[in-house]
């Protein structure tokens, strides 16, 4: 069964919207749903809430990191608790998807996301969980006529407020497959979390 649920984002009142702290606003949703507070654990780098999940510990966390030093905190929780890597699912802004579109794997490559390139190095292994939340890429709005931007500054950028709702959905959605999942139904999951489009 799955341990620990990771958001990625960068702390700071500055990203609480930009496209890049998707796995925050998956993980802050999820903790007001449980009914538990995140609560800053130095010893994990990071804002850490503890829920229980059919009698199971479940760990979330958020990263007090940057994104690119999220393993740091990653790793320190998995150690402490010695929660394995296929135990973990983590969150994570997804260029390649389209907003209101949600995809979970298992494993693979990082596709240039920072958070999961230093995850990977701390636990030495890509076989995790994730959960692919679609933001969108810039070039979909310069085909539409918007100016060119580079992905930095795009996903340091809250969401058009029409991207924003499609990604609140696919949060929702998310959710709604998230105790099949835990439940280690992860085909069934994939299955009914994949058909959902908004």
């Amino acid at each position: 069964m799955t341990k620990l649920i990771v958001g990625l984002g960068n702390p700071g009142d500055e990203h609480v919207e930009d496209r890049h702290n998707a796995g925050f606003w998956f993980v802050d949703a999820l903790a007001k749903q449980l009914n538990v507070r995140f609560e800053t654990e130095k010893r994990f780098h990071g804002k850490v809430a503890k829920a229980k999940w059919h009698d199971e510990d479940l760990f979330l966390l958020k990263p007090g990191t940057f994104m690119n030093l999220s393993g740091q905190a990653v790793g320190a929780l998995c150690h402490f608790h010695k929660i394995a890597p296929q135990d973990i699912l983590v969150v994570q802004d997804e260029l390649d998807l389209k907003p209101g579109t949600a995809r979970i794997k298992l494993g693979g490559g990082t596709g240039g996301h920072n958070g999961l390139k230093d995850i990977h190095a701390h636990l030495g292994t890509p076989d995790y969980w994730r959960l692919r939340l679609g933001i969108g890429h810039p070039r979909d709005l310069a085909a539409e006529g918007a100016r060119p931007m580079d992905v930095a500054d795009y996903v340091l950028r809250r969401p058009l407020q029409e991207e924003q709702k499609k990604i609140d959905a696919s949060i929702q959605n998310s959710l709604q497959i998230l105790d099949l999942f835990l439940k280690g139904d992860t085909q069934a999951a994939m299955l009914e979390l994949h058909s959902k489009v908004n």
